[in-house]
C-alpha cells in the first residue's frame, strides 16, 4: 500500500513539475521569417517575412547602446548584418537566440585595437534571478549588448525565427 501511494505521489509531482516547469512554446504556422531587424534609435525588433513585418517589439539594448560594439565589456549592441546562429532553451534570461557576433571584419578590428571583440550577444527575455529582473526593471537599456524582450515575447520570437535567419541591427 505505501508502495502504490509512494509511487502515484511520485507520478503526480513529476507530472505538475513538467507542467510548470520551462517556458510555453507555441507552434508558429504563419508566413516564415525570412529577416529580422533592429533599429537601435527607436529600440524596435522586427520580424519579417520580405519586406512585410509580421511582429514588431519594444526592446531593451546594451547599457551603452550607441555606436556598433568592438570590444568586450563597451556595453554596446553591435551594429551591421549577422546570423540567428544558435539556441539557448536554458539560459540565465529565460530563453536566448544567438546572433553570429563577431565576424571578421569585427575581430580584425579589436585585434588591432589589442583588444577582443566579446561575443555571446543574443535576442533574449527577462533575467531568471529575481534581483536582476528588479534592477534590470529600472532601466530601459541594461544588457551587456544584447537585445532584451519580455518573456512572452521571447517565446513567441523562438517558435517563429529559424537558425539561420539573417538579423541586421541598425543605428
Amino acid at each position: 500500500m505505501h508502495r502504490r501511494t509512494f509511487g502515484a505521489g511520485v507520478l503526480a509531482a513529476l507530472g505538475t513539475a513538467g507542467c510548470s516547469s520551462g517556458p510555453h512554446i507555441s507552434r508558429y504556422n504563419g508566413p516564415p521569417v525570412t529577416s529580422v531587424v533592429v533599429n537601435k534609435g527607436a529600440r524596435k525588433l522586427y520580424l519579417l517575412n520580405d519586406s512585410n513585418v509580421l511582429r514588431e517589439y519594444r526592446v531593451g539594448l546594451g547599457f551603452a547602446p550607441i555606436g556598433h560594439k568592438q570590444i568586450e565589456g563597451d556595453g554596446r549592441t553591435p551594429e551591421g548584418s549577422y546570423l540567428i546562429d544558435r539556441r539557448n532553451p536554458r539560459s540565465q534570461f529565460h530563453l536566448s537566440l544567438g546572433i553570429s557576433y563577431p565576424n571578421t571584419a569585427d575581430r580584425a578590428y579589436a585585434r588591432a585595437l589589442g583588444a577582443s571583440p566579446g561575443g555571446d550577444i543574443f535576442i533574449h527575455g527577462e533575467p531568471n534571478d529575481r534581483s536582476d529582473r528588479r534592477r534590470a526593471s529600472r532601466v530601459q537599456d541594461w544588457t551587456a549588448g544584447c537585445i532584451a524582450v519580455r518573456n512572452d515575447e521571447i517565446e513567441e520570437i523562438w517558435a517563429m525565427v529559424n537558425n539561420g535567419t539573417l538579423i541586421t541591427l541598425r543605428a
